[in-house]
C-alpha cells in the first residue's frame, strides 16, 4: 500500500513541538483505565439505537491531541471516522488519491463493523470543515510484532485532503494526528509510503528516510 499526500504541497512548514504532544490531564484521565499497555481499547458495553450507531466514532476521541485540534483553520475539527460518514463525503475525499470503486451503503457498512471489531488495530481519521463536511482524511492501521518485547508498529497510510483545501496545512495536521495516536497507544515507531516529491514534506513532519519500498500488485 502507498501513502501518498496528494493535494498538500512540500514548502508547507511545520510546527514541530506539536507532534507527539503530551496529552492533557483531561485527556489522560479520560483514556486511562480504557486503554491497555498493548494498545488495546475496550469500548464499553451499551445498548444503543440505529441513530446512536451511526454517529458512535470508530475509536476513542481522547486519542485526538487538543493541541493539532486548536490550531485546525476557524471551524474545522478532527475525529475519528463515524458510520455515518458514508453521507459526508469520505469516499470522495478518498477519490482524490486513487481509485475507491463503486461502494454501496451496504458495503460501507460491513467493512466499518469489520474496523469497529478491531478498534486496537484501525484509527481512521477526518478533517471536517466548518459545515461538518470531511475535506481529509487519514489512516493509522497498527502492526503486532514479536520483536521488541512485543512492540507495536503504526503503519501511515491512505493521506487525502480535497482539492479545494490546498494551503490550509490540511495534510500537516492529519499527519500530526495520526503520529500522535501511534504514540499515544504504545506504537515504537510509525512508518509510511510516499512518492520522492513528497519526501521533503514528510522529512519536516519528523520523519526520514528509512530504505526502499518494494510492492508485488495482483
Amino acid at each position: 500500500m502507498t501513502t501518498d499526500l496528494y493535494s498538500v504541497p512540500a514548502a508547507n512548514g511545520v510546527e514541530s513541538n506539536l507532534l507527539r504532544t503530551a496529552p492533557s490531564d483531561d485527556a489522560t484521565a479520560s483514556s486511562s483505565n480504557s486503554y491497555k499497555p498493548n494498545g488495546t481499547y475496550q469500548k464499553p458495553e451499551s445498548s444503543q439505537s440505529e441513530a446512536e450507531q451511526q454517529q458512535e466514532e470508530l475509536f476513542s476521541p481522547s486519542l485526538i491531541s487538543p493541541e493539532i485540534l486548536a490550531v485546525l483553520p476557524e471551524g474545522y475539527t478532527a475525529r475519528p471516522l463515524r458510520r455515518s460518514d458514508f453521507h459526508l463525503g469520505y469516499l470522495d475525499v478518498l477519490r482524490v488519491l486513487t481509485t475507491v470503486g463503486d461502494i454501496t451503503e451496504a458495503m460501507w457498512n460491513e467493512r466499518y463493523d469489520y474496523l469497529y471489531k478491531r478498534n486496537d488495530e484501525y484509527y481512521l481519521i477526518v478533517i471536517c470543515d466548518g459545515a461538518g463536511k470531511i475535506v481529509g482524511t487519514g489512516s493509522l492501521i497498527v502492526e503486532r510484532k514479536f520483536i521488541h518485547s512485543l512492540g507495536l508498529v503504526g503503519h501511515i497510510e491512505d493521506i487525502a485532503v480535497a482539492q479545494d483545501q490546498q494551503g490550509k496545512k490540511l495534510g500537516l495536521r492529519i499527519i500530526q494526528t495520526l503520529d500522535y495516536v501511534a504514540a499515544k497507544v504504545g506504537c515504537y515507531k510509525s512508518i509510511l509510503d510516499c512518492s520522492e516529491v513528497n519526501e521533503g514534506f514528510y522529512i519536516k513532519c519528523g520523519f526520514r528516510r528509512a530504505g526502499l519500498e518494494m510492492a508485488h500488485y495482483y
